[in-house]
Order: structure tokens, then sequence, then C-alpha cells
């Protein structure tokens, strides 16, 4: 069997585990990362994502007038999360991430060379109650790839290196333990098959979460309230997030919380690249599009806007006939406020390409409109006529679904009545939650202005089917703030930590039951710095 050691071994080679390897190395330790993936998929899910990052009281907040402090925001990120009275660690974290996220995540990409877009974008603003009350999310120039991209940089360059061994295609499958510390892990080659052993004074876990992978794990720990999962859940998450070394880790002993905390995303549509079975691509939901069950009524009493409380579309969506929905909406709104939640289709954006984004914010993106509606004729259709569309629309229905076509002609005349007697007079909450989008400049940009669906001149109209998309687990292995892997009395794991995904984002569920978006990227960030921090005595900058 192949041996390797180190003073610390990585399990996981995504966002955390690489921000962990360069707080290791700052501090000269010998560092054996491990990643299942080839290098090229190295920074894992993180690396193919949109880049939004959520940070609070930044220079780009205040040169927006924008006055925002740790009180205020732990405030939303509890309403949001709603932590239960057994909630302690998770709880601590977020005050901890809300006190700091300046300092330990902000300053440490900007140092790295990661540069944020002036204006800061109003994620989950809230639905049936407040979410962000201001705007936090912080998005990337360069999208996610830019981040890992910098890391990548500075780990190569770091002046210990030599002391840094990233070994890729290597499967880490269960842990060594002896006299109940963990002294290391097992696991094959992906490439070969050849069994390995590793050995390290610390072990730390960032192994991702367990939405992916064939989601036969994501269906076991479906949260209950919401009833049985969907016949068709897309993927959206990492490939080998199949919570394999969750379960190695309660093996020895470690604690797992909020496993039922799932974060999916309610406008999926299926992958043009098929890369595995229900591969999915996340929408970002047009606000301006009209949101329809797979009858073809609006789904309500309130009706749904996206970029308001992901969490809450989702629950709507499940409680729907054939827990799938439809958008509806034309060409204008499309041109304006469609985009994906990702980097390979944001290519302005992924590129740093900034005359080609603001020619996008001007005139409308339609290179990406133009690509979806290509690549994508199972999901989405386009037809000069509403009873054309309604075909076309009844033709990709689902279990026996039909469209209530008289019903979904009278939803879409009242909406556009109700444009036609202008904003004094708007009793629809949609029309209501746009003007209010509208009031703040960074929204103002990517929103119509109270755009009606069946305009001739905005033509052609357009259908989107969406599905829920599985993106992250909110829940993990249970960790203190220094992300040591606790047991069952509370007490840790000798030589075991966890960090990112892996660890709920820290403490075993960071969020709770819900999140405020951007936390994600920056809780991974978070946990690598501090878990290195505990390892090594050196203090945070």
């Amino acid at each position: 069997m192949k041996a390797h050691e180190a003073e610390v071994l990585i399990a996981g080679g995504g966002l955390a585990g690489l921000v962990a390897a360069h707080e290791l190395l700052e501090a000269g330790r010998s560092v054996l990362l491990l990643d299942k993936g080839p290098l090229a998929t190295l920074g894992g899910l993180a690396k193919e994502s949109f880049g939004g990052v959520h940070l609070i009281g930044t220079p780009h907040q205040r040169k927006l007038g924008i006055r925002d402090d740790a009180e205020l925001a732990l405030q939303d990120w509890e309403r949001v999360a709603a932590f239960g009275a057994e909630d302690h660690w998770p709880h601590r974290w977020a005050a901890y991430y809300c006190a700091h996220s300046e300092t330990h995540i902000h300053q440490f990409l900007h140092a790295r060379g990661v540069r944020f877009l002036p204006l800061v974008n109003w994620a989950e603003r809230g639905f049936t109650q407040p979410g962000n009350r201001i705007p936090r999310w912080h998005i990337v120039w360069g999208t996610g790839h830019e981040i890992i991209a910098r890391l990548l940089a500075a780990l190569e360059a770091h002046p210990h290196r030599a002391k840094l061994d990233i070994r890729c295609d290597h499967e880490v499958s269960d842990l060594l333990l002896e006299g109940g510390q963990v002294r290391g892990v097992l696991g094959k080659r992906m490439d070969t098959g050849e069994p390995f052993e590793a050995r390290a004074e610390q072990v730390l876990i960032a192994s991702g979460g367990m939405c992916g992978g064939d989601l036969s794990t994501l269906r076991a720990h479906w949260h209950r309230p919401w009833g049985a999962p969907p016949k068709i859940i897309l993927n959206g998450a990492h490939a080998f997030g199949d919570g394999l070394l969750h379960a190695k880790v309660q093996d020895a002993g470690g604690r797992l919380t909020h496993m039922d905390c799932q974060w999916h995303y309610p406008a999926g549509i299926h992958h043009p690249a098929k890369r595995r079975p229900d591969d999915g691509l996340s929408l970002v939901p047009p606000r301006s599009a009209l949101w329809l069950d797979a009858h073809g009524r609006r789904i309500g009493p309130l009706p749904l806007v996206g970029n308001t409380d992901t969490r809450a579309l989702v629950e709507a969506v499940l409680r729907s006939p054939g827990q799938y929905s439809w958008q509806v909406l034309n060409w204008r709104i499309a041109l304006k406020e469609l985009a994906v939640s990702g980097c390979d289709f944001m290519t302005a954006f992924r590129h740093k390409r900034k005359l080609r984004m603001l020619r996008d914010l001007a005139f409308g993106n339609r290179e990406l409109v133009e690509r979806l509606v290509r690549d994508c004729p199972e999901d989405i259709v386009v037809a000069d006529t509403l009873p054309e569309l309604m075909e076309r629309m009844d033709a990709r229905g689902l279990d026996g679904l039909r469209l209530d076509r008289a019903g979904m002609e009278q939803d879409i005349a009242g909406y556009d009545a109700e444009i036609d007697r202008g904003p004094a007079f708007f009793t629809d909450d949609q029309l209501r939650r746009l003007a209010q989008i509208r009031a703040y400049r960074g929204d103002r940009l990517r929103t119509c202005k109270f755009q009606k669906i069946l305009e001739r001149k905005a033509s052609p109209l357009m259908a989107i089917r969406e599905f829920i998309l599985s993106r992250k687990s909110l829940g993990g292995i249970q960790t203190d703030l220094a992300c040591r892997v606790l047991r069952e009395d509370g007490e840790p794991i000798p030589g075991l930590y966890a960090l990112g995904e892996a660890a709920g984002f820290g403490g075993g569920g960071i969020h709770g039951r819900g999140s405020l978006e951007g936390t994600f990227l920056g809780a991974c960030v978070l946990t690598g710095r501090l878990a290195a921090q505990h390892i090594t005595g050196r203090t945070i900058l």
C-alpha cells in the first residue's frame, strides 16, 4: 500500500480546503491535500459558482451609502435561520461570521487579488418576512472561477510551496483511528485503483456536502415537513458530494446535525451538457416573469418573485401540482433579466469583459438567451402567440398534467391590464414588489419597468419549465469555533477537523433553516482560516 505523510492532511480540494492549505503554509506546516477529482476540477463547486459573497461593512457598501454592521446583519441572519434552542454552535458561528466577514473574508480575498464589482447586489430580500434588509451580495469580477484561480496562484507562488503536496485523483474513503485519535486516512487512486494510506497529526475533512452524487443520500435525508421528494430533482451539487466522509466521521464518534436542512433552487432546467443523470443548470429566475404551476395558473396566494426568499419559493413549488413549475415571459424580459447561477454561461463576468458586460446591461444578454433557447429545448419553448405557446407547454407536461388554458390566459391578461392602469393603482403583489426592487439602482439595471407579458413589441413569448435543483447541504459535521469535530458529548475528537460544506459551513449548520446567499463561499473561507489558526496558533490578521 502506498504511504504518504505530512503534519496536516486535508481531504478535499474545494475552496475551504485550499484556504486552509494556504494558511497552514503561512505558518510553515507541511500539508498533504487529497482530492478525488482531476487537477482541472480543483476548487470544487466554488469554481463553478457565480461568485457572490455575503459581506458586511465593506468599503463597497460605504461608497454606496449603505450603512451596515454586525448587529443588523446578525438580526437578519437569525430571523432567516430560525435557530432552535439546541443550535448553540451554529448560532455562535453565525455571530462570528457577521462580526468578522470584512477582516477574515473580504480582506483575505482582496490580498490574493480577488476584486468585487463596485455595485453591491441585493439578494434574498424576503418574501413573507424580511431577509437581507440591505444589499450585502458582493459579486467577484471573474466569478467563482477567479477566486479559485487566485488561490491556486497564491499557493504556487508561496515561499513554502515545497511543503505542500497536492494529489488529485485520490479518493479518501475512511479514517485511521488509534487510541481514540484520528491519525490519518485510507483511500484509493481513482485512475489506477491502487490503495493508499496517509498519516498526519491533524486531519481536516473538507469533502463538501451530501446533496450531489446519485441523490440517494439527499432523498434519505429529505426534509419531512416538505412531504415526499419530487420524482424529478435536478442535480446542481458537486458530483462527489455523496456524504461518504460524513458517515465515516459518525462511525468515529463525530456528531452530525441538521442533515435534513438542504439548500435547493426552484428554477432548475436540464443541463445541455448532460454530464451525469439529471444534470441540472440553475437559472436566476426573471422577476418580471409570471410564475405558474403545472396547470398554468399563478402560484399563490402571494405571487412568486425571484430573488426574494429561495427557501419559500422552493416550498411553494413543492406544494404545487407535479412539484415543477413554469415561468412565462417574453423576449424583452428574457434579455434584461434572465441569468444563470454559475460561471460557464455568464461569459462576460467569467472572462472579465467589461465592455461586453456594459453592453449586456444596456441592451440585454442576447448571447445567453439565444444559447439557452438553442441548447435547452427540453425545458424552454418559444412562440409568437399565446395559444401556440400553450400547445408547446402542454407537449412537455408531466404525469398527465395539462394546462388550464382559459385560466392561464385570464391570469396573464389580468396582470397586463393592471400594468396598463399604472403604478398608482397597482394591487398585484408582484408589481408592488417590482416597484420596490427598482428603487435600488443595483436592481433597476437588471429589472424591466413593469413589462406586460403579451405586448407585441416585446415578443416572442417564452415559457421555461423549471424543477427543484439540488445545490448545498446546510447541515453536516458538528464543530466548535476552532473547527474541531465534536462527539455527541460535546468533546472534540483529537486530531479531527471539519471545514466548509462538510461542517454545514460551520458548527454543523451555520445557516439554520435558510440562507441569505453568498454565505456559502464566505463560510468556506472563514472555516478554512479558523481551522488553520487553531492548529498553528497563528492569529488571523
